[in-house]
């Protein structure tokens, strides 16, 4: 196995092509790692993130006129985008995703999607043995239960993917403040989806805008 170190190991905007999988009602009505609201919240941060950064985006569903389309929260990041449908459970067998794929010309290949265990690691693996440089966005997908979520991790873990979260891609692909080209963007993408660090943020704004009480007076 290769492990993943030194600075190029590092997710690159202009290398970076993200894939999302299956983001759909029927996989979120049986999702049980994760709260459901977390997860419609993180894929579409990530989906927000890659616009900012100008990462290419492949949208994915698997039968949506029986397991429902995407999350509007994601196709309306890409509005007008098509969203590639598939009978293939196994996303990396439909030859019109990988097409897509290459066709962006990148070599760091970003998979989230629903669910973990089935429709996040059938390509995850595929693609590996391929010779992909995979990254897996844990918090943006989910699975039919904590065992099989975490399992699943483990086993793309051992064929040598990338486990992030969506905010490790986010920093990661903005890597230094003092590029502040998408600065501003990303900030606000933090304010919108990351919570805490949202709040945190605007509290530091308030505080750098708060005036310093005359003492004299």
């Amino acid at each position: 196995m290769t492990h993943r170190n030194g600075l190029d190991s590092l997710l690159r905007p202009e290398d970076s092509v993200l894939v999302l999988i299956d983001h759909q009602p029927y996989q979120l009505a049986n999702l049980n790692s994760h709260d459901p609201h977390m997860v419609v919240n993180n894929s579409t941060a990530l989906a927000k993130a890659a616009k900012v950064f100008g990462v290419p985006t492949i949208l994915t569903s698997v039968i949506a006129d029986r397991g429902g389309l995407i999350f509007p929260q994601i196709t309306d990041v890409f509005p007008g985008q098509k969203v590639i449908d598939r009978t293939f459970i196994n996303t990396w067998e439909d030859q019109k995703v990988v097409d897509a794929v290459k066709a962006t010309g990148r070599k760091q290949l970003i998979i989230a999607g629903l669910w973990t265990e089935v429709c996040v690691a059938m390509p995850t693996i595929q693609a590996l043995g391929e010779g992909w440089d995979v990254t897996v966005v844990t918090d943006a997908s989910g699975g039919t239960s904590i065992e099989a979520h975490e399992v699943a991790i483990q086993r793309m873990i051992a064929a040598g993917a990338n486990m992030v979260t969506w905010l490790v891609v986010a920093s990661e692909w903005q890597r230094d403040w003092a590029r502040t080209e998408h600065a501003a963007e990303l900030s606000e993408l933090l304010v919108q989806h990351a919570a805490g660090s949202g709040v945190a943020y605007l509290w530091e704004q308030q505080l750098l805008n708060t005036p310093v009480p005359n003492a004299a007076g």
